[in-house]
């Protein structure tokens, strides 16, 4: 068990899947307790049960991170149940890839709502109780895609730049309390990410180089997990990810 992970109260959104969910799995075997945040509400509740079981400590709170409210009852609800918030993963993301000419501005809408204000509504909830207890972390997810530009991804690269930015002026806006900043940017890993792409061949050419290329979800439970176990005095700003092979 990792000392600095253990008894730590960890809120993540997106937890019914993916990151998430190997995030919820790696940090609740390192003594974590873990508050699990998602839309699919069967998932993380079905998730909770199988860590509870396993003798660990884990809620479901249903959110959708597009509602301000919704995400400030999940934090909430972390801190009534455990009196503390130290963690606040902004997990939740969407990635729909298409040229810009094909004008897909309600895609461009969903993504700006889950992965730019979604990310500041976790923000949102979690700073009043880390200014209050002088101590918290706050990890945001970017992607490789929040350094470089490509080809059928320019709004979702666009939100990954957001997140970045925003992460890096909390660093320097709550230092004051102590509170420690993370954004981890993965490249390619193996999950549903894609499935949300409504181009076909688009889907299908991201689906097949993931399937086979791309690192597993675990890859990115072990940087949260390191971003954590730090002391409390260490700072681990930015970690950026790819599998190997990957050339952008």
């Amino acid at each position: 068990m990792s000392d600095g992970i253990a008894n730590k109260v960890v809120v993540i959104t997106g937890a019914s899947s993916g990151l998430g969910e190997a995030s919820a799995r790696h940090l609740a075997a390192k003594g974590a307790r873990v508050v699990l945040g998602a839309r699919r509400s069967d998932r993380i509740t079905a998730l909770a049960k199988e860590l509870t079981d396993a003798g660990h400590e884990a809620i479901a709170v249903t959110t959708d991170v597009t509602d301000k409210e919704q995400v400030k009852t999940l934090v909430d609800r972390a801190v009534e149940a455990f009196g503390r918030i130290d963690v606040m993963l902004n997990n939740a993301g969407l990635m729909q890839l298409a040229p810009l000419e094909k004008l897909q501005t309600g895609e461009w809408d969903r993504m700006i709502d889950i992965n730019v204000k979604g990310v500041l509504y976790g923000v949102a909830a979690a700073i009043p109780h880390m200014k209050a207890q002088k101590s918290g972390h706050i990890i945001n997810v970017s992607s490789v895609y929040g350094h470089v530009v490509d080809y059928n991804a320019v709004v979702y690269c666009a939100t990954k730049f957001a997140v970045r930015a925003l992460t890096e002026g909390l660093r320097k806006e709550l230092k004051p309390y102590n509170v420690r900043t993370t954004v981890i940017s993965p490249g390619a890993v193996n999950t549903e990410l894609a499935t949300h792409i409504s181009d076909a061949d688009i889907r299908s050419s991201v689906q097949d180089f993931a399937s086979q290329n791309g690192v597993e979800p675990d890859t990115f439970a072990r940087a949260v997990a390191f971003a954590i176990n730090e002391p409390a005095n260490v700072d681990i700003n930015e970690i950026l990810f790819r599998p190997i092979n990957q050339p952008v």
